[in-house]
């Protein structure tokens, strides 16, 4: 087992918690990673690691270890047997492994509604990360709306960069909200930075049981019709930073055939999936937060080192979190009404311009898809996938290579190793089969 080669795919604090915990176990560990710096999206930016002492405690366990780091590395496809096949800026990289652990965070869901593709309007923390990465927002009247404890992190956040938060917009009443707020008492640290982040946004206007109908600009946005329990209301903006929560990134372990269940991988107490071997941890598992993340990292890294016993101490922290993760996903369980926001000509896929309209007529997310290309652009449906979930009810199924767009020749090198492995195997058959 210690000589057993690891391979984390995912450096966000899920995968940085397995990788480093595995290296300190003694066995060999590969770290890929699509972004071109170590954190994922919530430490991908040196101000947030100086201000969380959980991100500079694990990077300094991660640069205290010598784990073979692939960072602008796209996985594209998983061969069963042990083979990742993934494309970097400069050309095929291919990655044997023993072990594998899917640490693939979550993304953002949004819901169509009209005007939500005007310039202006983004993920709530599509927004965040752009002004991380040096966007001024300085002066601009930003509504921050949707759904989750996301909106208030990031509606902090874009004031303190100057923006003028002038709504938060939340689509849960209040009445769950501090039914929810109550329940913090069981998670201390949770619980104080709730109340920080209120306090923080005291004279920004918090409109709950609210959401938004409507985006309305020519070349840009420039106001958004909000619902609320009074009645509608307008408000002017330049951005509208918009999110309904998070779903997990699932794509890998349902090419690898895992089992899911409600968008959620199935593991057992030590995070490894139905397919030996494969260990999957954070958000793919049900949206729980970073603490949820990191002590799950921990767990599958231990498990995967062959150190299961060190791993049990870790179950009673991670079942607590679990339960967190539960009551967030009732507290903000998405209301009915906003399946219905879209209207004939409001488009669902944004890459590839399919409406409303022209995806009623099918009954399922396949059908769709051969008939009009939903889910056939860049994003590889990762937007109008969770969309159409909403809208219809549909679920995506099945996953095939490659899982996202890679470059032609990305795919002649893949398919040219993988028979060499194939011939390999055959020959490796036939030296061991006299019959053969």
């Amino acid at each position: 087992m210690p000589n057993a080669r690891i391979v984390v795919v995912g450096a966000g604090p899920a995968g940085i918690a397995a990788a480093v915990t595995a290296a300190e176990a003694g066995t060999s560990v590969t770290l890929l990673d699509q972004n071109h710096h170590l954190g994922g999206q919530i430490w991908r930016s040196e101000k947030t690691v100086a201000a969380l002492p959980s991100a500079r405690f694990w990077l300094k366990r991660y640069h205290q270890q010598s784990i073979e780091t692939h960072t602008g590395t796209s996985v594209f496809a998983i061969h069963p047997h042990g083979v990742i096949h993934a494309e970097q800026p400069h050309g095929y990289l291919q990655i044997p492994y023993d072990r594998l652990i899917i640490a693939t965070g979550g993304r953002e869901r949004f819901l169509p509604f009209p005007g939500w593709t005007l310039p202006g309007v983004m993920g709530a923390g599509g927004l965040q990360a752009m002004v991380k990465s040096g966007l001024s927002i300085q002066g601009h009247r930003v509504v921050v709306a949707g759904s989750g404890p996301l909106l208030l992190a990031v509606a902090d956040y874009l004031l303190q960069s100057g923006a003028i938060v002038t709504a938060v917009v939340e689509q849960t009443p209040w009445t769950k909200l501090a039914k929810f707020g109550l329940g913090l008492i069981r998670w201390p640290s949770k619980l104080w930075q709730a109340l920080r982040l209120r306090w923080a946004l005291r004279t920004t206007p918090l409109f709950t049981d609210a959401w938004v109908t409507q985006a309305y600009g020519e070349e840009r946005l420039h106001s958004i019709t909000i619902h609320t329990s009074r009645g509608k209301q307008t408000v002017a903006c330049d951005w509208l930073a918009c999110g309904f929560g998070l779903v997990g990134n699932i794509e890998l372990p349902l090419h690898l055939g895992c089992q899911v269940k409600n968008n959620a991988v199935n593991v057992n107490e030590f995070m490894e999936t139905s397919i030996p071997n494969v260990f999957c941890v954070g958000e793919p598992l049900g949206i729980g937060g970073i603490d949820c993340s990191i002590i799950e990292g921990q767990i599958a890294g231990l498990a995967a080192s062959g150190k299961r016993e060190d791993a049990c101490h870790l179950l009673p922290r991670r079942q607590k979190q679990r339960q967190f993760a539960k009551r967030l996903e009732h507290a903000f369980a998405l209301r009915p009404e906003l399946s219905q926001l879209a209207q004939e000509s409001t488009i669902v896929c944004r890459c590839e311009d399919v409406t409303v309209g022209q995806l009623k007529p099918f009954m399922d997310w396949r059908s769709a898809k051969l008939q009009t290309r939903c889910g056939m652009g860049p994003c590889q449906g990762r937007i109008c996938g969770p969309a159409t979930e909403c809208l219809f009810g549909w679920q995506q199924g099945s996953i095939r290579p490659p899982i996202m767009p890679v470059r032609m020749q990305s795919l002649l090198a893949s398919s040219l190793k993988e028979g060499e492995s194939h011939a390999l195997a055959r020959r490796h058959a036939c030296d061991h089969d006299p019959l053969s």
